[in-house]
């Protein structure tokens, strides 16, 4: 009896078992990449991150829409001086280097101008919540990401993929799409001009946050996390303070009536 051709019904299943070792071993590889450590703490603080900015905006939403209590200058300087008593206070009680007045001595001129960024990164930001929807806010604040892209290709010399630049042109695309569907909407209702300033204020906002974000991540890189806070802790604060009277949004004179109509409500 002649035997078995290796051609026959049974040849298949080695080729088969190969295949699914293959796709096996091609998942450890992938999970051992994926699940790292690092990786998984960089997602978990991402999204702690993302709660924290989701519960200011619609926070701010509500105390523009509810209370009339337009107060984004007022926001930021608390932030700003929380940063201070933390860590410009850390920076001044260090030696060498690191100490705030070398720091100041050095590159106080780039220190002010990455602060003036900040700063009105998140004021314009807040601001726009008077004009525009929430959902407008943080759709077009994904405008950052093709400044963002720009700029790290000119001062970190960041290289990107095709894939990369696909996804930019999306999001432009998707920019654009929401600004003409805010005018639209805002016609209804006659508030066209109003959502339009909304939008605009949040495109700067993203392109200063960008500005913002890429000198942050060029200093924690390069020099420490600590000088980073610090330093726009005491630019912030000094910066948001001059502001803080000159905005008319949140003088005492018009504050203070609208938190006692919030109580007698």
């Amino acid at each position: 009896m002649e035997a078995d051709s290796p051609a026959g019904p049974g040849a298949p299943e080695p080729l088969a078992e190969g295949a699914a070792g293959d796709f096996s071993s091609l998942l450890r590889r992938i999970k051992g990449k994926l699940f790292t450590w690092n990786i998984l703490k960089t997602i978990a603080l991402g999204q702690m991150l993302s709660l924290c900015i989701c519960g200011t905006a619609i926070t701010s939403q509500y105390l523009a829409e509810r209370y009339k209590v337009n107060t984004p200058m007022l926001q930021s300087f608390i932030n700003y001086c929380l940063l201070f008593l933390i860590y410009t206070v850390m920076l001044a009680f260090r030696s060498g280097s690191d100490n705030l007045l070398v720091i100041l001595k050095r590159k106080w001129w780039k220190y002010i101008l990455l602060g003036l960024a900040d700063v009105e990164a998140n004021y314009v930001i807040v601001r726009a919540y008077q004009y525009t929807t929430l959902t407008s806010v943080q759709l077009l604040d994904c405008f950052g990401i093709p400044v963002l892209m720009a700029l790290s290709w000119f001062i970190l010399h960041a290289r990107y993929r095709v894939i990369h630049f696909i996804a930019v042109a999306v999001c432009l695309l998707g920019v654009g799409t929401m600004v003409g569907a805010d005018i639209l909407a805002g016609r209804e209702d006659n508030s066209g001009s109003d959502v339009l300033i909304g939008d605009i204020l949040v495109l700067l906002g993203a392109s200063l946050y960008a500005i913002s974000n890429v000198c942050e991540e060029y200093i924690v890189k390069k020099l420490s996390r600590q000088e980073f806070l610090g330093m726009v802790g005491l630019f912030g604060t000094i910066i948001s303070g001059i502001q803080l009277p000159a905005v008319r949004g949140i003088c005492p004179v018009y504050v203070l009536p609208v938190q006692l109509h919030a109580i007698g409500d």
